[in-house]
């Protein structure tokens, strides 16, 4: 018998919906009703949550194949975990850009590094253009933050495009709007997440 039969059997002996067991797993039902249609396995903690439960060991819950899945399941939530933080510090380092010299500003025959706010020739659309490059892609690396473990699949899968859409949409502004020290720092961001996504299981 596989662990979803397992679980169903033992929720049901227990007079328990998926919704009661779910409540006392402290998840949610959809990931007690993946368990069950055999869609996806519980990490460890919801593993050793349902042994306490009902009374069974671990070994007896999951087979030596169902474990080892289980484990490697763990892991790659763990690491996509991760790389969602590291998206959303990227993208949230936007806010230093605000503060740190690195847009140019001609001073008679020199340019000179300069803060956003400290560019006195700079045209106000490209002001705006360039807090709403900064903002948006700040407040979209705090939301990955908080989000770093939703198991909403769209997001799962989408997040790292909509980040690194964000990132090359402002790499091409300070390309275009001639600020190369700017477009250079955007640009290894870019690179940096490009290769965290290519390295996702």
């Amino acid at each position: 018998m596989e662990f979803n039969e397992k679980l169903q059997l033992l929720r049901k002996q227990k007079g328990l919906t998926q919704e009661e067991l779910a409540e006392q797993l402290f998840v949610s039902r959809t990931a007690v009703s993946k368990w069950e249609s055999n869609r996806g396995l519980p990490n460890i903690d919801s593993l050793k949550a349902i042994s306490k439960l009902f009374s069974i060991t671990i070994d007896e819950l999951l087979s030596g194949d169902e474990i080892l899945l289980a484990a490697e399941q763990e892991k790659n939530e763990n690491a996509r975990s991760l790389r969602t933080i590291l998206y959303g510090l990227f993208d949230v380092m936007n806010l230093v850009f605000f503060f740190i010299p690195l847009f140019g500003e001609q001073n008679g025959d020199f340019i000179e590094s300069v803060s956003l706010f400290a560019m006195k020739s700079l045209e106000s659309y490209m002001l705006v253009a360039y807090v709403v490059i900064f903002g948006i892609t700040s407040v979209f690396g705090i939301v990955e933050i908080l989000l770093q473990d939703c198991q909403n699949y769209f997001w799962k899968k989408n997040h790292p495009f909509f980040s690194m859409a964000l990132t090359i949409a402002a790499t091409l502004l300070f390309i275009l709007s001639q600020e190369p020290y700017i477009a250079f720092f955007q640009f290894w961001l870019l690179i940096i997440k490009g290769f965290l996504y290519m390295k996702q299981p």
